[in-house]
């Protein structure tokens, strides 16, 4: 029986990683799962309750469509879009097209992986992208503007959903703009899947900024394949000038042969004139009058390919974030003790240690009423009881003294007394001695938070800040299944 723990030379397994998204049309060995329908229960304790601090969508509680965070009970982390009440009556019709966009499955998109309509709820399960939006990175950046490559990148994955969606016959795309674009756990840019759905009774297919709506929507209220194009323009916009620029005001520039003040400053002396005319000029061909004057998807393909640099680096160098930190930059519900190892505030784990006493030794306590009462027993247990009474006491070099003659005594075995013995040489600022204590604790009892918890604690007081978090997550997932169950 192992204890599960994360990347340190001394742990005896680790735990399997959770399998990434992936595209089986291009060879993946981990598809996603099929489409499926979940249950309301399911996602509401996905989301813990729908709560607000799981909200992720732009505009919070305000918009009439909310996209929460949520942690499935295989640890695979969702997106889930609550629809406001009155949008799809027809629970018929919402189904149909769920599973239409469902049967995606591209690594150019958030793929749609399930959806749920019980009563008047109507929800959509997608992958969870966790390195942001588009938007983030080029309009609200913080430690450095997006590169010349990367912006190139995002036009050319993006040209290809849209082409990959086009060729699966979805080619409509409802609102593309910057917020639809999304950053997975390797800084790879995806299309939200959730746009592809068609118009429900209360949604719009495009925002109310008129300045940035295709003309024939204007006109007739509908969108088309050649409106997705249109909003494509606008996006190369985007990426050109680092904001959002009504097409109006960019075409005039344009014409008048002005593109370099189109041109974000901070990309100065990164880019080829070159590239950025044929940009551009893609752009200017996207946001033609006429909706048949512009290009199709794979035309789109062709003409950015051919501008596309620096593929051989890794999307994450590129967008400046640390490799593969979907996991840990993800905002756990801690709970207590989790918050308390977090801050590593010792005297609130030993109140929460000593008020829990010793619950979670039931079972070893019953299987130990059945044995033949000895006098080395009773000598462990007055140990015990002396190494209690010292801890309550915050004694913890005597609590120390005592608890290791309980455990060298050898007759009986409590995940407990080892968590007090974890914490008591954590207050002697002995923190490798308290983690071997929480990975012996976690032998006894594989399942149990509170091992996790203090392992967690001891790393933190070792340095050892990933690890750390890692241990967390674990204790902070087992305290969930337990309060499903």
């Amino acid at each position: 029986m192992g204890v599960r723990c994360s990347k340190f030379s001394f742990c005896w397994h680790l735990k399997p990683s959770v399998l990434q998204s992936s595209d089986p049309e291009n060879g993946e060995k981990n598809p996603l799962p099929s489409f499926r329908e979940f249950k309301w229960e399911e996602l509401k304790i996905a989301t813990n309750g729908f709560s607000s601090d799981n909200i992720v969508s732009e505009h919070g509680e305000k918009a009439p469509n909310v996209v929460y965070q949520g942690l499935l009970e295989n640890e695979k982390w969702i997106a889930v879009k609550r629809f406001n009440k009155s949008a799809w009556p027809d629970s018929r019709q919402f189904l149909d097209e769920a599973k239409a966009v469902g049967n995606l499955r591209s690594e150019r998109l958030a793929n749609l992986i399930g959806c749920c309509f019980e009563g008047d709820e109507r929800l959509l399960v997608a992958e969870f992208m966790p390195n942001n939006t588009l938007a983030k990175h080029l309009f609200h950046w913080e430690d450095q503007p997006m590169k010349w490559a990367m912006r190139l990148r995002v036009a050319l994955y993006l040209a290809q959903a849209l082409e990959y969606c086009s060729n699966k016959g979805r080619a409509l795309y409802h609102d593309l703009n910057a917020y639809r674009v999304l950053f997975d756990q390797d800084g790879n840019p995806r299309l939200s899947c959730f746009g592809l759905m068609k118009n429900s009774r209360d949604g719009k297919s495009y925002s109310t900024n008129l300045a940035f709506t295709p003309p024939e929507y204007l006109r007739t209220g509908r969108v088309t394949s050649e409106s997705v194009i249109y909003s494509f323009g606008t996006m190369v916009l985007d990426l050109l000038s680092g904001k959002h620029i009504p097409p109006s005001h960019a075409l005039d520039l344009i014409r008048g042969k002005n593109f370099m003040m189109l041109m974000d400053s901070c990309l100065e002396g990164h880019f080829s004139n070159d590239d950025g005319t044929e940009l551009v000029r893609l752009a200017t061909r996207c946001l033609q009058y006429e909706a048949r004057e512009r290009p199709n998807a794979k035309s789109l393909v062709t003409s950015i390919i051919s501008l596309h640099r620096e593929t051989e680096v890794p999307s994450y160098v590129l967008l400046g974030i640390p490799q593969g930190n979907a996991e840990c930059s993800q905002p756990l519900q801690l709970t207590p003790m989790g918050e308390a190892c977090l801050r590593m505030d010792l005297t609130a784990i030993h109140e929460i240690l000593d008020k829990a006493g010793y619950k979670d030794d039931e079972g070893i306590a019953n299987e130990l009423s059945f044995q033949v009462w000895t006098k080395q027993m009773q000598e462990s247990l007055d140990s015990k009881k002396h190494g209690d009474a010292a801890f309550r006491a915050k004694d913890f070099t005597t609590a120390i003294d005592c608890y290791t003659h309980f455990v060298d005594g050898g007759t009986m075995v409590s995940p407990t007394v080892y968590a007090r013995r974890c914490l008591s040489y954590l207050m002697s600022d002995m923190p490798n001695e308290a983690l071997g204590d929480a990975m012996q604790a976690l032998v006894v009892s594989p399942e149990w938070p509170t091992g996790f918890h203090l392992q967690a604690a001891s790393l933190f007081s070792l340095g050892m800040e990933n690890d750390a978090q890692d241990s967390l997550k674990e204790a902070t997932n087992l305290e969930a299944k337990r309060n499903r169950n």
